[in-house]
């Protein structure tokens, strides 16, 4: 039995979310403020302590308010036939087959088609139609008040319908819980056909148990912290609790009673003088009341405060766990939340476990470097794939979330497992799952392995990214981060010159990802659609033109664009299938823009009266001067007696550059400070600062 489903509406970020679960991890992913902490928010609303259950009234999404206040404020009010309850809903959808045991789910169960194996588990914080009639009423008389209050206190001001829903929402809105019919053929919840669980005295406890381990965990290395060590006592009170290892335990006791008969006889000694005062007070009768000091150590009382971790350094040095480093304590004490949790799970020896365990961890990788959050995803299915053994055998499995912006974690985890949040301008937050990509790519196995293998080993970084700038090779590895450097630099100074503010940040402050894609871009087209990030590819135009050979057959060779016919760039090709090679030389910016703007593909566009090839062809025709007065201490240049005769930049680029990285690194080298000394190329200047716009 699992939870393959959860949907969310009017919850903060969430106005009309749903995301599929998986069997066992489901690894949520995204940017900052797409809804991860939110998804764990509303399940412990819902489904965690009372104490924690208080909805208030920043927890209704933004676009709700804006409809709750304009239904208050309507002159018209809404018929009962027409009234739609309004609030918060979570819905868990939960799959169940044959082997399952079905004695706590067979009274919510809706539908008894044997071909309906789902049912759906509905929470909500509601306006019902009595109370919301009774808060238009009570809203009224409310602003009667507050404008009686205006002529008598001058200056005062009339509060609003959100004000007045802040401080009273809670009288009117209120918590339900109801099992509701799943409709197979739309794969959505029948709202109109329902148990009420309250009414029915039915409790979810039974069917679904709700655990998690909060980012904002209790972890420091100060000197009076003792994290650790109280968590040590926790195992222990759970792992009694559950009846295991109970020779370890009754041993344990017979030990205690032993050091109580002793400490007794010393309390005796210790004592005396004060048992002798309460008496000579008269609060002691002789044979009837006498009071003695004995030891009485309980076994749970003694590990709550008297557990210490240490650090074993060698046989004779032991070191306290605040001396270790952030990250392996957070690590360790995630380890010993994990197994306190597994053991609730477990629950006492009379009662069974539940028939679903949920379990989410949120930020695994808080004050962890990146190798020990490798360490951490790689172990933590194992660790968690044992789910709920007990020796009973009421055994369960173990769902679980895992909330993260960590990279390292990404690119060691099953690409299926990963839940993909985006903002969408129309549905707000989303959820996706990566693996619906292959039907995306359809039968083009070969690029969905491509896309998969490379994404999760050596570029994850782009999940989290807002921009993306996909790139050819190693050259424009190295560049790329300096000429968005120098972009800055002369933005800034415009702006500043013409007495302006730049009103977008500069490229190096955006959350731009750099990828390497080689001669790929084109495999990564419905990958960025899948993102939804905006989006620059930076290739070479590659002309090339049609030679004759021996027997009169032709083949294909590089050359100068004014000698070329067309291209070999597969990215170019793909992109523009139906563009000849006259009016790709020409196509402007916007005739570059694909995607909905989102898109643009930029190669070298004719600059100074000359169309350069490729990126090295450019950078030497407009910096020429740079280069020949650098060229000496020039490292990757070979033949440097061609600068001297006048030879063209594509020839140049193709006789001079013994080794294009080197190339690029002679570039950095001779930079001065503001990188004034030479020019970025046109077709990528325009592409950065397309890209630097929102």
């Amino acid at each position: 039995m699992r939870v393959f489903k959860i949907e969310i509406e009017n919850y903060r970020l969430l106005k009309d979310f749903s995301m599929d679960l998986e069997k066992d991890l489901s690894l949520v992913i995204g940017k900052n403020n797409t809804g991860k902490t939110t998804i764990l928010s509303v399940l412990d609303k819902f489904l965690g302590h009372l104490d924690r259950n208080k909805f208030s009234f920043d927890d209704f999404n933004i676009d709700f308010k804006k409809e709750l206040k304009a239904s208050i404020e309507s002159n018209v009010p809404i018929t009962e036939k027409d009234y739609k309850k309004l609030g918060i809903r979570l819905r868990l959808f939960i799959e169940y087959n044959e082997s399952d045991n079905l004695s706590n789910i067979s009274r919510v169960m809706m539908d008894l088609d044997p071909d309906n194996n789902v049912i759906v588990l509905g929470f909500e914080y509601i306006l019902n139609y009595t109370e919301y009639t009774r808060l238009r009423k009570e809203y009224l008389e409310f602003v009667i008040k507050d404008k009686a209050k205006e002529q008598e206190k001058p200056g005062y001001k009339i509060r609003t319908v959100i004000d007045f829903l802040k401080l009273n929402h809670a009288a009117f809105f209120k918590i339900g819980k109801r099992s509701l019919t799943y409709v197979p053929a739309t794969k959505k919840a029948n709202e109109d056909i329902s148990i009420d669980l309250e009414t029915e005295k039915i409790s979810v406890a039974d069917i679904i148990n709700f655990k998690y381990i909060s980012a904002k965990r209790d972890v420091a290395n100060k000197d009076v912290d003792k994290t650790l060590s109280g968590q040590t006592s926790r195992i222990y009170r759970r792992t009694e609790t559950n009846d295991e290892q109970n020779k370890a335990v009754e041993d344990f006791k017979d030990t205690l009673s032993e050091t109580d008969t002793h400490l007794s006889g010393i309390y005796k000694t210790l004592f005396d003088g004060i048992v002798k005062k309460v008496k000579d007070f008269g609060g002691v009768k002789i044979n009837e009341s006498e009071i003695e000091i004995i030891s009485t150590l309980q076994h749970r009382e003694l590990l709550e405060g008297n557990t210490t971790v240490v650090y074993k350094h060698d046989a004779d040095n032991h070191l306290p766990e605040h001396y270790n480093g952030l990250g392996y304590m957070n690590l360790i004490s995630m380890i010993f939340e994990i197994e306190i949790l597994v053991q609730e799970f477990k629950r006492e020896k009379d009662k069974k476990p539940a028939d679903i365990n949920l379990l989410f961890i949120e930020e695994p990788e808080a004050h962890t470097h990146p190798q020990m959050q490798y360490v951490f995803i790689k172990n933590i299915k194992k660790l968690l794939g044992e789910g709920i053994k007990r020796e009973d055998g009421e055994n369960k499995d173990l769902q679980y979330i895992i909330s993260t912006h960590s990279t390292c974690i990404v690119a060691d985890s099953d690409f299926d497992d990963i839940k993909y949040l985006k903002r969408d301008k129309e549905i707000g937050i989303l959820a996706r799952n990566l693996k619906d990509l292959k039907n995306e790519y359809d039968i083009e196995t070969t690029q969905y392995q491509f896309l998969k293998q490379y994404l999760t080993i050596s570029r994850a970084e782009i999940f989290f990214a807002d921009k993306a700038i996909l790139i050819e090779g190693d050259t424009e590895r190295i560049l790329v981060p300096t000429l968005m450097r120098k972009v800055d630099i002369e933005e800034e100074r415009k702006y500043a010159a013409a007495g302006e503010q730049d009103r977008y940040l500069p490229l190096l402050s955006q959350n731009i990802s750099v990828i390497e894609v080689g001669a790929y871009s084109q495999i990564f087209e419905k990958f960025i659609d899948f993102l939804g990030i905006k989006s620059l590819i930076i290739t070479d135009i590659d002309s090339i033109r049609e030679v004759a050979v021996d027997g009169g057959k032709t083949k294909r060779e590089a050359c100068s664009v004014i000698d070329g016919t067309g291209t070999s760039n597969s990215a170019i090709l793909y992109y523009f299938p139906e563009t000849n090679w006259g009016n790709l030389k020409q196509l402007n910016l916007n005739n570059r823009l694909l995607k909905e703007e989102r898109l643009l593909i930029a190669y070298q566009i004719e600059e100074q009266e000359y169309h350069a090839r490729s990126f090295e062809d450019a950078i030497i025709h407009i910096n020429k001067g740079f280069v020949d007065d650098n060229k000496e201490n020039f490292k990757g240049l070979q033949n440097k007696e061609l600068f001297e005769n006048g030879t063209g930049a594509y020839e140049l680029a193709e006789r001079c550059i013994k080794k294009k990285t080197h190339f690029a690194l002679d570039i950095l080298y001779h930079s001065n400070g503001d990188f004034s000394n030479w020019k970025i190329p046109a077709y990528i200047k325009e592409g950065l600062l397309w890209l630097k716009k929102d």
